[in-house]
């Protein structure tokens, strides 16, 4: 029996130490895509005559680096008035277009159009107002155990209309900011809020609250992609997550179509500086 035990005992140590050698798999790589990051923020009490819009592609899983696009030809123009042409033009950064002339109306339908290697892609969205940030709240005793510190960024929802929000916070101890969307359904014509609370706050920490009107299909396009890379994601042992695929649409070849989203609004934004 001790023979037994023993030689069982080699088997398994046997059997962890194999389980330590790197295995190198051979993924399959996709054709690259092409990646738009076209969001026009018009800061509230500014011209907004300045936009960049950033392409890149995909790559593939184990790269440490993203490709950025250049040589693309971008331009935006309203809608109902295409002789208007707003160009972004490529600059030092590569793959990032700025603009310096553009003009930002509330309410207007812009169409953005990118051509790059021989293919033409375009959106359309309007441009959404945003509201004005009247207050914030700093409440010290937040948290199930009362030691986090809550911030709250207050707005009025705009009046009787259906709204989509995109809320953004900026946490000096976080790399990325948080990012999250809220509908006015059951706040309609009253006082909305932004909420945040850490338990890493200390006086002298500087929080910023970003806030951008957005549309139905915005709303329900990130809802979909804070799903897939926030809590509510599964797991690396989940099922593969979905192609999100934005409001850019390839009108040569239709397949071949891109990722990211054409997004126009206000952009409200606010500081506080922990006490």
């Amino acid at each position: 029996m001790k023979v037994f035990k023993y030689i069982t005992g080699i088997i398994l140590i046997t059997i962890l130490i194999g389980c330590e050698e790197v295995i190198d798999i051979d993924l399959p790589t996709a054709p690259p895509r092409l990646v738009v990051e076209a969001s026009i923020n018009w800061d509230k009490d500014t011209s907004g005559n300045e936009q960049i819009i950033k392409l890149t592609t995909t790559t593939n899983y184990f790269s440490s680096t993203i490709p950025t696009v250049s040589g693309a030809t971008i331009f935006i123009t309203p809608t109902l008035n295409p002789a208007i042409i707003f160009n972004f033009v490529e600059g030092d950064e590569l793959g990032i277009y700025e603009c310096s002339n553009f003009i930002p109306i509330i309410d207007q339908s812009y169409t953005l159009t990118i051509i790059y290697n021989g293919e033409t892609y375009t959106a359309t969205e309007k441009l959404l107002k945003t509201p004005v940030i009247k207050r914030i709240e700093q409440n010290d005793e937040a948290g199930a155990l009362g030691d986090a510190t809550e911030v709250r960024f207050i707005y009025d929802d705009i009046e009787n209309e259906t709204n989509y929000y995109l809320q953004q916070i900026d946490d000096p101890y976080k790399v990325i900011p948080e990012f999250g969307i809220l509908e006015d359904r059951f706040f309609q014509n009253n006082e909305m809020f932004g909420l945040y609370f850490s338990d890493e706050f200390v006086p002298g920490d500087v929080v910023t609250f970003t806030l951008n009107g957005v549309s139905q299909n915005y709303y329900n396009y990130m809802n979909i992609l804070l799903a897939q890379t926030g809590t509510n994601s599964a797991g690396p042992f989940s099922t593969p997550t979905s192609t999100i695929r934005g409001n850019v649409v390839n009108q040569t070849n239709f397949d071949n179509f891109a990722l990211g989203y054409f997004r126009l609004s206000e952009r409200a934004k606010v500081s506080i500086t922990i006490e």
